[in-house]
């Protein structure tokens, strides 16, 4: 009994995890900045330049990235640079636009099909 209550209570809190990440990625200006950083470390400048936002704008996102673990910062001089901590939410996200791929073919097949048959 206490095994299966133990593997409950790991399962509650995975799900758990994978929900605040969810959370934090639930806006796009985070979701562009996490697929800035797939491809490397970039300064808090770079950033902002690359996903057209205002630097206050950025730190704003970047400090939600940060409280739940998805980037880790350094500071070098007087620039500060983010990384992913963990490579592996690029897939993630590489995943999700596999997902999204897939929705949109059979949308366009369903207005296919919908016009054969007019």
């Amino acid at each position: 009994m206490q095994r299966s209550t133990a593997t409950f209570d790991l399962q509650q809190q995975l799900r758990r995890f994978k929900a605040e990440v969810f959370q934090a990625l639930a806006h796009p200006t985070r979701i562009h900045v996490v697929e800035a950083l797939a491809v490397g470390t970039r300064s808090v400048s770079d950033l902002a330049h690359e996903v057209g936002v205002e630097q206050a704008n950025l730190s704003q996102h970047l400090a939600v990235l940060r409280s739940k673990g998805i980037v880790v910062s350094r500071k070098e001089g007087n620039q500060v640079h983010y990384s992913l901590r963990d490579p592996l939410l690029a897939e993630v996200l590489a995943s999700m636009k596999q997902v999204f791929q897939n929705h949109l073919e059979e949308s366009l097949e369903m207005l296919r099909t919908m016009e054969s048959e007019a």
